[in-house]
Formats: C-alpha cells, structure tokens, sequence
C-alpha cells in the first residue's frame, strides 16, 4: 500500500481526514493494516507540510530558546537546569529584563544546539 506524493490542498485534507478517522478509533482498536496505512499516509502528509508550510524560525534568541524548549520536551525548570542556571535567571533572560552572560550564551550553543552565528546576531 503505497501513497503517492500529496499535491494539492484538497488532497491532503482529505488524506488528513482519513488519519484522523483512523486515530479517533483507539490505538487498541486499529488493525496491522490501518496501522501501516496510517503510516503511509502520515508520512505523505508530512511531506506535504514540510514542503508547503513554511514556519518563519524566531526572531529572537529568547524566541529560539523558547523553541528549543518546546522542541525538546523540557519546562522552564528543566530547561534552566540543562543551562546549568537558576529558574529565575533563566525567566529573566526569557523576558527581556536580564541580558545573558557568557556562560549562558556557550549553555545555549552547546546543550540546545543553536548556532553561534544566531546567537551573536541577536544578542
């Protein structure tokens, strides 16, 4: 069962659909075929998206701190404690009201991988 490349808008809503029917059934109640169907269509669709829907990257080094943390799963807390700073240090670099330091800038390069060239661009 092979899904060809999605082309239109109106292809993949439909194709949408179609995997929402399916997962509004329950993981427990979806056969090996719609399971591999599903697949297949999830992975048409994402195709479709990463080619048609651009998402503008963050215009600000607190914004692309902010993705990264949503990108990774973590809450503010876990994410001060991978930079190796407080929760309110961290909250003050997020909101604008405290400039960040050295060692925070090299905890950004390096534990959320953000380019430098980013980072000295918008410091």
């Amino acid at each position: 069962m092979e899904f060809e490349k999605i082309k239109t808008e109106p292809e993949y809503e439909s194709i949408m659909e179609d995997i929402l029917d399916i997962m509004n059934k329950g993981e427990a109640n979806i056969s090996d075929v719609e399971s591999k169907k599903l697949y297949k269509m999830a992975l048409a669709a994402q195709a479709y998206e990463q080619e048609h829907y651009y998402i503008e990257p963050p215009r600000t080094l607190e914004g692309m701190i902010e993705l990264r943390m949503y990108e990774m799963k973590l809450k503010q807390k876990d994410l001060a404690k991978t930079l190796g700073v407080s929760g309110a240090k961290l909250s003050l670099i997020l909101n604008g009201k405290q400039k960040p330091d050295i060692p925070f800038i090299k905890a950004v390069h390096t534990k959320l991988n953000v380019p430098a060239d980013f980072i000295l661009q918008h410091i």
